[in-house]
């Protein structure tokens, strides 16, 4: 439970959301000078932008602030919460500022986290729509993976257009947006021959689709529809590979993502502007927004707020050496959120005592945060903290962490954003500004994509990790051969690996040292251009847990939803 002026706040993130009188988002667009008719109005709250808003020359004008965490705990730390209060501040204190977010998938929201769109008093809304279906680009996104999975299955059973595809070799899989443990391994084409070819398949969760990225990652029309043919599929008998153009099958996964390719324009609490778009998760994949969407909000505000999933270890890391190396973005000042429930766990608390102060394991928990802030310089880029405010913080802690960062030359500043929205962050705000305004420099990425695969992937592991060597499994060292043979060496690497340790086991919490990262094989995302170590057990697929969310939800007669946070 978080927080304001000593008084607990009672109502639930849903109960403040339905409370608030939106704004006809036509009155929103006019905050970013856009004309009405450039809207493709959802409905009275909600709208898709056209591409051609997007605006190269003033995007180099504007301020790209990313916000990021320290290795989190199971419930988050509440980047999307600081994301939307820091913007409502920078408004608060005279900055046109836009926030920037991802949209959140159906599987979170129904199982373990919940809802997405941030919390208390620095919410995005309608909630309850964005939570949800929202303007239905994860459904496009679902159909055109899906139909590229059709489209496969039926050149098998062709016997005119047969691209003598080896069923043993594909690896492409079907998805859906939902937390579904019992669809990771399946096998289809039972029941006679015009069923189809009996083989095995399985699905990965929607924002684990390669689809998903490529979204995320083109930069206009034709490079998306580039991007869907290059998507691979397999090989042929005779070991030739088969990509998803040689079913000729891009322009009609294109045809379905013709309008999940605008960003979407809703607004905050407090009535600022705020771009939704894409959806990858962190952890499997980029974990980042839209570049249409991150330009976008370039093109039309001083100041956007965006934020990367789970800690900068992932999120952060893929944000600036994948997107924005590719799209050539600077970011000019990273927000690292920090708890002090996460530094007491990474200190050695256990789960019961995540709200019992403890000033000891603080100490030993800020090792995390450290090194988080030493990751960041890497990219020549200055951090701010936030600590993202609870009612069970202590003013010793508080104190601590404050001074700690000072020592580091790292300005830590309370947020309070979920308590008292944009007034709770003007603190925060002003750190951003003076960072943007007095120590920015051109941030610079770790690693060169054209760098040998195993070089950027110990970039990775060393630098970011803390890690003192890389191994490769066997399978892994077949698949690099692979990558090399198809000539996929110049790929980003995006790699999957558990967000709750820095290294590739989750147990080691706090800042592990003299760890070796395990590569357990090696996936290829070409249309997306990633190369995908694989580190562990990484599930693409998330199952539910035994009391899931979705079990506190209801829904009455006249369509009111609660219990949806």
């Amino acid at each position: 439970m978080q927080t304001s002026n000593n008084e607990t706040i009672h109502l639930s993130d849903i109960e403040i959301a339905q409370l608030k009188k939106l704004k006809h988002i036509k009155h929103i667009a006019k905050k970013l000078n856009i004309d009405e008719d450039d809207l493709e109005m959802y409905g009275k709250y909600k709208a898709k932008l056209p591409l051609n808003l997007i605006n190269e020359e003033q995007i180099k004008n504007n301020n790209l602030v990313l916000v990021t965490a320290l290795t989190p705990t199971p419930a988050g730390e509440g980047k999307t919460t600081v994301s939307i209060g820091l913007t409502e501040g920078l408004n608060k204190i005279g900055k046109q500022a836009t926030v920037v977010l991802r949209e959140p998938s159906l599987g979170p929201v129904f199982g373990i986290k919940g809802g997405a769109a941030g919390g208390g008093y620095s919410q995005v809304v309608p909630m309850e729509d964005i939570n949800l279906h929202f303007t239905g680009d994860f459904n496009a996104i679902e159909k055109a993976n899906n139909l590229l999975s059709a489209l496969i299955d039926n050149n098998l059973q062709s016997k005119t257009n047969n691209l003598n595809l080896d069923p043993r070799t594909i690896l492409w899989k079907r998805v859906i947006d939902m937390n579904d443990r019992s669809l990771r391994q399946i096998t289809i084409g039972l029941g006679g021959t015009t069923n189809g070819i009996p083989r095995e398949d399985g699905f990965n969760i929607t924002p684990a689709s390669e689809v998903m990225a490529i979204l995320c990652m083109a930069d206009n029309f034709d490079n998306l529809k580039e991007r869907l043919g290059n998507i691979f599929i397999g090989f042929t008998f005779d070991k030739k590979p088969i990509f998803a153009r040689d079913l000729k099958a891009q322009d009609a996964m294109a045809i379905l993502l013709k309008d999940a390719i605008k960003p979407n324009l809703v607004q905050t609490l407090e009535e600022n502007p705020a771009i939704i778009h894409g959806g990858p998760f962190a952890n499997i994949a980029q974990g980042t927004n839209t570049i249409f969407a991150t330009k976008m909000g370039l093109s039309l505000s001083n100041y956007v707020v965006t934020e990367a999933g789970f800690g900068a270890d992932l999120g952060a890391e893929k944000f600036l050496n994948i997107k924005s190396a590719y799209a050539g973005l600077n970011p000019k000042c990273i927000v690292l959120v920090a708890t002090v429930r996460a530094l007491r766990h990474h200190g050695g608390s256990p789960k019961d005592e995540y709200n019992t102060p403890n000033l000891e394991r603080i100490k030993n928990g800020f090792k995390n945060l450290e090194k988080h802030i030493e990751n960041i310089r890497k990219f020549n880029i200055e951090p701010v903290v936030a600590i993202n405010s609870f009612i069970s913080d202590s003013q010793e802690e508080v104190d601590f962490i404050i001074k700690a960062c000072a020592a580091l030359g790292v300005q830590a500043v309370t947020s309070e954003g979920w308590a008292k929205g944009g007034e709770g962050t003007k603190s925060l705000a002003t750190a951003v500004v003076d960072v943007i305004e007095n120590k920015s420099s051109q941030y610079k990425p770790l690693y060169d994509w054209k760098s040998p695969v195993k070089e950027k992937i110990e970039t990775i592991a060393k630098e970011v990790y803390g890690a003192v060597s890389v191994e490769y499994s066997k399978k892994a060292q077949l698949n690099l051969r692979r990558i090399d043979r198809l000539g996929f060496n110049d790929f980003a690497i995006c790699m999957a690996k558990t967000q709750k340790s820095f290294s590739d086991n989750e147990n080691l919490i706090g800042r592990p040292e003299n760890f070796i990262v395990t590569v357990r094989e090696i996936e290829i995302a070409a249309g997306a251009k990633f190369i995908i170590p694989i580190l562990g057990k990484m599930m693409r697929m998330p199952g539910l847990p035994s009391a899931p969310a979705s079990e506190g939800m209801h829904i009455d007669n006249t369509g009111k939803i609660s219990g949806l946070s």
